[in-house]
This record gives C-alpha cells, sequence and structure tokens, in this order.
C-alpha cells in the first residue's frame, strides 16, 4: 500500500483546509516545488496535488505552481485533481508532466465524460469521490448531491478508470481517524482499486487501512498529519509497505 502526501494548492501555497472549507486553511509552505522535494527525498513513490482554487472555479488556476511540482518530480508519478472539467484540460496536464488525473465533480455530473477520457489517455484517469454522510459532494465540496458513493463507484467499472480516490469530507483535515468500515465496504464492491483518503493522524491510522489492503484499497493519501509532525512519513511508508512484494 502507498502512503502519499498530499500537496493541496491555494493561490500558489500549499496548504490544507479543514472539511474542504476554503476560509479554513492553514498555508504551510509557499514554495510547492521545495514541499515536493521534501517528500521525494524522504522516500515517496507518487504525490497527490489538488487545484483547490480550481476545484471551486472550475478551471485550471495553479497551474505554474503544478508545472514546478513535476518538474520537481520528474519520474515519480503525481496524480492531480481540481478543476478538471475537458478533455483539453487533461492533455494540458499530461503534457505538463502529470501522470494522472482525477476527475471528480465532472466525473459525477457526466459519467459518459470519464468513458471518453479514459478511452483517450489510458491508465491515467482516476475518479474521486468525496462523501459527505455517505453522500458524493461536489464543486469543490460546497455542494451536496443525492447520490450515494457506492451506487456511483460501481458505474465507473469497466471503463479503463485506474483507481477511485475515496475521501470523507467530515474527516478531512480534522486528524479524527480515517473512515476505515466505509473505505473497506467501497473496496469490497468494486474491481477496481481505491485509494483513502481524510482524517489519517498516527501511524495506527496507517495499520488499519493496511488491514484492508486485500479488500483492494492500493493508497493512502495523507496531508495535514505530515506536515503537522502527528505522522512520521518514514515509519508510515515502512508500516504501509510491509509485506510488499
Amino acid at each position: 500500500m502507498l502512503v502519499i502526501p498530499a500537496i493541496d494548492l491555494k493561490d500558489g501555497a500549499c496548504v490544507r483546509l479543514r472539511q474542504g472549507e476554503m476560509e479554513q486553511s492553514t498555508v504551510y509552505s509557499e514554495d510547492p516545488a521545495a514541499t515536493a522535494r521534501r517528500w521525494l527525498e524522504a522516500g515517496a513513490r507518487r504525490l497527490h496535488v489538488v487545484d483547490l482554487n480550481g476545484a471551486f472555479k472550475g478551471r485550471p488556476v495553479n497551474e505554474n505552481a503544478i508545472r514546478a511540482i513535476t518538474y520537481e518530480a520528474g519520474d515519480f508519478p503525481v496524480q492531480l485533481g481540481g478543476g478538471i472539467r475537458d478533455l483539453a484540460t487533461i492533455e494540458a496536464h499530461l503534457a505538463a508532466g502529470v501522470r494522472y488525473v482525477i476527475l471528480g465533480t465532472a466525473a459525477v455530473r457526466d459519467p459518459d465524460f470519464v468513458c471518453r477520457a479514459a478511452a483517450k489517455f489510458p491508465d491515467q484517469i482516476l475518479v474521486g469521490l468525496d462523501a459527505r454522510d455517505g453522500s458524493v459532494a461536489v464543486e469543490g465540496w460546497a455542494e451536496t448531491t443525492d447520490q450515494e458513493v457506492t451506487e456511483l463507484a460501481v458505474r465507473f467499472e469497466g471503463l479503463g478508470v485506474g483507481a477511485i480516490v475515496y475521501t470523507d469530507i467530515g474527516r478531512d483535515g480534522m486528524l479524527t481517524g480515517p473512515n476505515v468500515e466505509a473505505t473497506r465496504a467501497l473496496a469490497r464492491s468494486l474491481s477496481i482499486p481505491v485509494i483513502a483518503s481524510g482524517g489519517i493522524h498516527s501511524l495506527e491510522d496507517i495499520r488499519a487501512l493496511k488491514t484492508v489492503e486485500a479488500d483492494g484499497v492500493i493508497g493512502a493519501i495523507t496531508g495535514r498529519a505530515l506536515y503537522e509532525g502527528t505522522l512520521d512519513f518514514a515509519a508510515a511508508r515502512r508500516e504501509a509497505e510491509a509485506d510488499a512484494g
């Protein structure tokens, strides 16, 4: 299982939000490229980047910071979400060095778009499903739909999607622990893998997610816990990758 450091971008800086609230942000670094280098030097095998401004505006905003991160990452994979609503934007990000593009609002609004994107960019499309009390939220988490996470996720099977990135909004940035049972239930209902996000606080949370790896959970995204020091990345990586191979 991968431990994937998160780099959330707001106004060009690396920040973390609490439960997706833009006004509840903490700036951790004004240099996203240096932040990427920090995690790569620590042994990260993938980075998770979100254009927060883009998620709210529905179009890319932090392109300069994203390009700086992908340049720093080189051959290491970067997965990117936030404000990606059309094929041209996907193509531009991939050309700039992003390895995987995460479709969130666009996927929920138009599942056929996911089909077209996955056909054009095989193995490079991930779907981000962000849940509030089990229902999918969109538009930077500002709007909650009446669609249930698992029911929607099943629709993306067989389309060539690489993974579902599942976030429990109520736990995101709160350091209260991940929703392991909901993550396990989602993974068991799918044939495509799940990457967990939201609430990771300590090594115990990594151990808890590791127990559901066999159910199809291939990664854990963590941000605030790393930046505030409640989770040591090296220890988390050792725990997550134990018995690998």
